[in-house]
């Protein structure tokens, strides 16, 4: 398998979305199919009905360096698909003791659906790999930072404080909710086969069990009957894929705006290609030194930039998920015992969220361990707020004497005052007669207002909800054994 994480590896754009182990190209359909074939042929030596070591022959033979693609391709325009000139091209290339072992009993869309399944389950199981790993990054971010207060941002304008531990235990719930539905969706991932019409006639009696024993083979769980024109399966997968990114979207966009310059609190690991490349320094005193190997994040135009690449590179992947998925919820309407046209409507929809959400999850792999988090800008960025983010907790304070609404208004009027001169919130509240004069009469004292002016004692539940977090994430770590 070629390292996914080299800019080449699946062609100009790969390297941002084609990124990891999850292999979704027409080499991997093309395998998959095969192994459906084989698997089949292997189904039917097992219940009689093909020569003993036909399934071994054709499994021998169904290798997708010994088919062209593009021949393939070429001969789909003629049918449709690609399965009638694959069947061919394999029964050519097994003994004739085993030609009757080729696709017998089978209708294209019984390989081609089989063979989705077999993508999805691969695929799945590299993607569940990578999410542990975002997963438990998350989670020592959460347990590191249960104390670490930070300016909560709702709307994009400062809110009131948080932690950061808070922000990643959010991560981090939702990407073991993420990870819950593909585990969920893996037990529906089930051989299609049924024939022309999704009766199995040419096979007679034996149907049914051909069917199970090709399920056992391929290792997909055995269908109730065929369900060639019950897409649920497809809009299942499409949909617990679509979790999956819209988590690992979150994660991305969060760090974006906290990585932001004039934020701070966050940025990416540095990232340096090629600096342990073997040879490096054996090179001739002759020889030119080659230029300098790329840094993730540099700009082309601008030297100084260390751009969040991972996190773009994850939002660029999410971002085309809900299209993909509504193509996809789009295609289930099909008509009668096989769609004319709405099945093939799935396969390169099917296909790019694969490999879209694949690679989101190689990125987000790489980029939560190594994330970095400055712990000494998010307490400047709190203070740099002069204590306008406790207005509420001073409110609440104050609600208790002088009534809700007057709190309130005494507090924002203080706020306004506060923001125009651009003095702390403690001053304003202390100083101005008007205000100072109200709080005295209710009794308020100058401790009093530093007391509810103090971000750590206004954090709430934060606290118990890292541990919750954390909590149910050990569980599923214990569940997944």
């Amino acid at each position: 398998m070629p390292d996914r994480e080299e800019p080449n590896a699946r062609g100009l754009f790969g390297g941002v979305f084609a990124r990891g182990g999850v292999d979704a190209d027409d080499t991997a359909w093309l395998q998959a199919m095969l192994d459906t074939e084989a698997g089949l042929a292997r189904a039917l030596e097992r219940a009689g009905l093909a020569p003993a070591g036909a399934g071994d022959a054709v499994t021998a033979a169904a290798r997708a360096a010994n088919f062209d693609p593009n021949e393939l391709g070429g001969l789909a325009a003629l049918t449709g698909n690609p399965v009638p000139g694959l069947a061919r091209a394999l029964a050519r290339r097994v003994p004739q003791t085993a030609v009757s072992a080729v696709h017998r009993g089978a209708t294209s869309q019984d390989i081609v659906d089989t063979a989705a399944m077999l993508l999805a389950k691969r695929a799945i199981g590299v993607m569940q790999a990578d999410l542990v790993r975002v997963a438990d990054a998350a989670a020592g971010l959460a347990a590191a930072h249960r104390a670490t207060i930070m300016i909560g941002r709702t709307l994009l304008q400062q809110a009131v404080p948080v932690t950061f531990g808070l922000v990643a235990a959010g991560w981090l719930t939702s990407v073991d909710e993420a990870r819950a539905g593909l585990d969920t969706v893996g037990p529906r991932l089930a051989v299609q086969f049924g024939g022309a019409a999704g009766t199995l006639a040419s096979l007679g009696e034996s149907g049914q069990r051909v069917a199970t024993l090709l399920a056992e083979e391929l290792g997909l769980a055995v269908p109730v009957l065929p369900w060639h024109t019950d897409r649920l399966r497809i809009l299942d997968l499409g949909a617990a894929l679509a979790r999956v990114a819209a988590a690992l979207g979150k994660i991305a966009r969060d760090v974006t705006l906290l990585a932001q310059s004039e934020v701070g609190e966050v940025s990416e690991g540095a990232h340096q290609r090629g600096a342990d490349q073997p040879g490096a320094d054996q090179r001739g005193a002759d020889q030119q030194a080659p230029a300098a190997s790329p840094r993730r994040g540099g700009s082309s135009a601008m030297p100084h930039k260390r751009n969040p690449v991972a996190s773009i590179a994850i939002l660029g992947c999410s971002r085309q998920v809900p299209g993909l998925l509504a193509t996809l919820t789009m295609a289930t309407e099909q008509e009668l015992q096989r769609a004319a046209g709405a099945w093939h409507a799935e396969w390169e929809p099917l296909t790019a969220l694969l490999r879209l959400t694949g690679s989101a999850s190689s990125w987000a792999a790489d980029l939560l361990p190594g994330l970095v988090v400055d712990t000494s800008r998010m307490a400047a960025n709190l203070a740099a707020t002069k204590g306008l983010p406790l207005a509420e907790h001073v409110s609440s304070l104050l609600a208790g004497v002088l009534g809700g609404a007057q709190a309130h208004d005494l507090v924002a009027e203080a706020g306004a005052r506060a923001v125009s001169a651009g003095l702390p919130l403690r001053d304003v509240l202390l100083s101005v007669p008007k205000l100072e004069e109200r709080l005295s009469a209710a009794g308020i004292t100058a401790e009093q207002i530093d007391s509810a002016l103090e971000p750590s004692g206004y954090l709430g539940a934060a606290d118990a909800f890292v541990a919750s977090a954390l909590d149910a994430h050990e569980a599923l770590e214990v569940h997944h054994g």
